[in-house]
């Protein structure tokens, strides 16, 4: 089997998760010369992003051309040396990277007959509680409290909320009606895990987070994400001796250098990695080697499609550092229409993904129907 065409197709989608904000992906398809084919995703959150990471992965293209997608690792690290001219760091480079070995390592499954977590080395999880992802919508506290008890009523063992999103919520800006927040959701989830997650327009300094860490620690928050942003070691420092309340911090980042650096820290409990931003399968594995080797948690940020929550099971289930999946809870296009078998949790458990591959079977006509350049031109 050798590489015949790759192929960049941005989507744009309305996201019910997300107040049904416009969100935008970017996906590569890989098509071998026996026919069969790869899909991976980036996920690049704007349309300038999502055109600028197609325009890389179309400048990658000629150099996968004729080699053999068995080889993720070299055509990784191939990618990795021409991507070091795009952004040294990470950035658009990285999107293009995680799309491309996504794919790949979908397109290597299909030609061993053999499923991407087989290909990783296996199962060490038999399965690992499901947790509802959400954004916070309402201006009514029990509002959401009753949504939330509609949400683990299916089974769901836990609630992590995004602070600082869209819509009515205004959950990160007062103190009091953070913590009058998270006791009523405490009082809907009984023992169930609870989670906040501090979203980018949320600018707590120390001082505000040791207040609401220390506030919060009665009702048994599983974690904080990202109380201080994505990098502030001296701030999480003083934040860490302040408060036993686990701390989360990572999704931001892109490579394994990065990931490193912030586990070196040891001021974080949860890292969390979006393998279509950390470089991919490949990318996402190596973190997990190194949360495990500083006895850390790792988390998939798998909150954008089906392809990216394939990626995410496959190494979750293959890593002990990966404790838990997280699952959007209403139902969104890119989950539920993009395959033939959506992946759901079963009694609040999500077990191995099965099949060759990553065990989708991506639908092209939802492809084309949320090609951004359809999308975009209606609006």
């Amino acid at each position: 089997m050798k590489i015949a065409k790759v192929e960049a197709i941005p989507v744009s989608y309305p996201e019910p998760n997300d107040f049904n904000a416009l969100r935008h992906l970017c996906l590569a398809k890989i098509t071998a010369d026996d026919g069969q084919v790869g899909w991976g995703e980036s996920i690049t959150q704007f349309p300038e992003a999502n055109f600028a990471a197609k325009a890389i992965i179309e400048g990658m293209a000629p150099n996968l051309i004729g080699k053999d997608p068995v080889q993720t690792e070299a055509l990784w690290r191939q990618n990795k040396q021409q991507a070091w001219w795009y952004g040294y760091h990470g950035g658009i480079a990285s999107y293009a990277t995680a799309a491309i070995d996504i794919a790949l390592w979908d397109l290597k499954g299909k030609a061993l007959g053999r499923s991407v977590l087989d290909l990783l080395g296996g199962c060490v999880h038999e399965r690992l509680p499901a947790i509802a992802s959400c954004h916070a919508h309402y201006e009514s506290i029990e509002e959401m409290a009753q949504e939330t008890a509609e949400w683990v009523s299916t089974g769901l063992q836990g609630l992590k909320t995004g602070f600082g999103k869209r819509g009515n919520a205004n959950l990160g800006y007062d103190h009091k009606r953070d913590v009058a927040y998270v006791k009523a959701m405490r009082e809907v989830l009984g023992d169930k895990m609870l989670m906040i997650d501090n979203g980018i327009n949320i600018k707590w300094d120390v001082t505000d987070a040791v207040r609401r860490a220390k506030a919060m620690e009665e009702y048994n928050l599983a974690w904080i994400e990202e109380p201080l942003g994505a990098w502030d070691p001296e701030g999480y420092a003083n934040l860490r001796s302040k408060t036993m309340t686990r701390i989360a911090y990572g999704e931001r980042e892109w490579t394994l250098e990065q990931f490193e650096r912030v586990l070196a820290t040891g001021t974080v409990d949860v890292i969390g990695v979006d393998p279509g931003r950390a470089e991919g399968i490949t990318g996402f594995k190596k973190v997990t080697e190194r949360c495990e080797f500083y006895r850390r948690q790792a988390n998939a940020h798998a909150w954008s499609s089906a392809i990216v929550t394939a990626a995410s099971l496959a190494i979750s289930f293959n890593s002990p550092a990966c404790k838990l999946f997280e699952f959007k809870p209403l139902r969104n296009p890119m989950q539920h229409d993009l395959v033939t078998k959506p992946f759901e949790h079963v009694d609040g458990w999500v077990y191995p993904p099965t099949g060759p591959g990553l065990g989708i079977e991506v639908i092209e006509e939802v492809v084309d129907s949320f090609r951004s350049e359809k999308v975009l031109g209606k609006l």
